[in-house]
């Protein structure tokens, strides 16, 4: 009897031990010594980590003056970036308070030593740059000196390269043969440059209002209404010869919000976007 009653009590006592060891385990209790009472688990607190803000991004819009690079200026001050224009002539004569936020250079692409400075910084770039006249001069403003200016921001660090281009109108090519050989010439380098982060926008007629001198022209009056027909008649583009004449205008508003968030947000993918591509994305909203 006596046996019986020590072994009953010897697994009382171990069963307690057990019981003790389960809720220690759980992470609930811990005991080093049966004769204690029992503590909560604690928990040291992670040190925070003094982790510095992203830097600022920098944009440098080449030809920052002139119509669309105006509006992409102004653009790119709205939503809080740091913004800088090259042109040739500088600093331009609107008289919007936005401009007094620009860091206007002046040089030329086609003179390295005018205008390396304006890199300095700079994470992304937007050019317009762009013209006409003779053959020869339009390869050499549409080609030659926007493809200076992708060698040097590529030689630079710069993430992201946005070209504003011109769509494909087929027999006006032929005519206009140095301003679209130029313009091609461009794009292959940006697409060999910055392979992950080059954009080709190719709008066709960018309408909105334009200032000349002290004078605005709404040349909306005419491409707005020209627009709304012809994206809907994308069909008729397949024509030969002709087909390419039915590209339909866009609003410089639809351009310069596509260029600034393809300058701007990583996750943008490179390539050509076309101009219903670029009617598309200035529909969407940029994901934050």
């Amino acid at each position: 009897m006596t046996s019986l009653t020590s072994r009953l009590i010897h697994s009382r006592t171990s069963l307690s031990k057990l019981y003790k060891m389960a809720v220690s385990s759980n992470g609930r209790y811990l005991s080093t010594d049966s004769n204690k009472v029992d503590e909560p688990f604690k928990v040291e607190e992670a040190e925070t980590l003094n982790v510095p803000p992203p830097p600022t991004e920098k944009l440098l819009v080449l030809g920052g003056n002139g119509f669309v690079g105006s509006h992409i200026c102004k653009e790119a001050v709205d939503r809080g970036l740091t913004v800088a224009s090259l042109s040739r002539s500088g600093r331009p004569s609107i008289q919007e308070s936005w401009v007094n936020n620009v860091i206007w250079h002046q040089g030329n692409l086609l003179s390295s030593d005018s205008w390396m400075e304006a890199l300095n910084g700079v994470t992304s770039v937007i050019s317009c740059v762009g013209g006409f006249g003779s053959q020869s001069y339009m390869y050499k403003i549409n080609g030659t000196a926007n493809i200076n200016a992708i060698r040097a921001a590529s030689e630079k660090g710069v993430k992201r390269f946005v070209y504003i281009s011109a769509a494909d109108f087929g027999l006006v090519n032929y005519l206009l043969q140095g301003y679209y050989e130029g313009k091609k010439a461009a794009e292959t380098e940006l697409l060999t440059k910055f392979a992950y982060g080059g954009v080709v926008l190719r709008p066709g007629l960018i309408y909105g209002t334009r200032n000349v001198g002290s004078v605005k022209l709404p040349l909306g009056v005419i491409g707005s209404p020209l627009e709304m027909v012809l994206q809907h008649a994308k069909p008729l583009k397949q024509l030969p010869l002709v087909g390419p004449l039915f590209t339909p205008p866009v609003n410089v508003t639809a351009v310069v919000k596509v260029a600034v968030r393809a300058a701007t947000d990583p996750v943008f993918p490179p390539g050509i976007v076309d101009v219903y591509g670029i009617l598309r994305y200035s529909q969407q909203q940029r994901a934050t």
